[in-house]
């Protein structure tokens, strides 16, 4: 790092933020392979909570990389870093006193590891948006994995790049079975049994 840069502490605080927002900041971190539902659970759940009037935002995978992730490739490598810079951009959201969504594949367990390691304990609620293999090919609206099968994509986790599970996620929904309702209920319930959360 520079030595020649300083932080710079605001004068208003994070716990004056969560006061204004009158509720508490956290990260919510959807993952799962392609196709298990996680960037529409996501914006599903931050309706539902900007509808109890909680301040949020999604970072979605595509759109990151539309911008902030524009020069990455999906090497592992840059799989890692595009992490890096996800879990920045959340810490960051947490401070302001936001309640960020993350809808990201991150397929390696310490990627994730790493990020809930940039908060305060119990801030990082891991989502296990958990479906079959054959269940995201079958949802795969992109032809990504047909693509990936017949090697015109890369490192697509899953087909040529592994996916490691979370081992003990916060909340794990099984995606095949559970509708888009039954899995926002259980992660609400997961924040409001954290205390994160007063919804009813």
């Amino acid at each position: 790092m520079n030595t020649n840069i300083v932080w710079h502490k605001s004068l208003v605080t994070r716990l004056d933020r969560e006061k204004l927002n009158s509720h508490k900041s956290f990260v919510l971190w959807f993952t799962g392979l392609s196709g298990s539902g996680k960037s529409t659970l996501a914006h599903e759940v931050e309706k539902r909570l900007h509808s109890s009037g909680c301040r949020t935002f999604v970072l979605d995978g595509d759109n990151i990389r539309h911008g902030l992730s524009a020069n990455l490739s999906f090497t592992d490598t840059d799989r890692k870093e595009n992490i890096r810079r996800i879990g920045e951009a959340a810490k960051l959201m947490v401070e302001a006193g936001v309640i960020a969504l993350t809808a990201f594949i991150s397929p390696f367990r310490v990627d994730r590891e790493m990020v809930r390691g940039l908060l305060p304990h119990g801030e990082f609620i891991e989502v296990f948006c958990d479906a079959s293999l054959d269940v995201c090919e079958r949802r795969d609206v992109k032809g990504l994995y047909k693509k990936a099968r017949a090697g015109d994509i890369k490192n697509y986790t899953g087909i040529s790049s592994p996916y490691e599970s979370p081992l003990n996620p916060e909340v794990y929904l099984n995606t095949a079975e559970m509708t888009v309702d039954e899995s926002c209920t259980t992660v609400l319930s997961c924040l409001e049994k954290k205390g994160l959360l007063v919804l009813s």
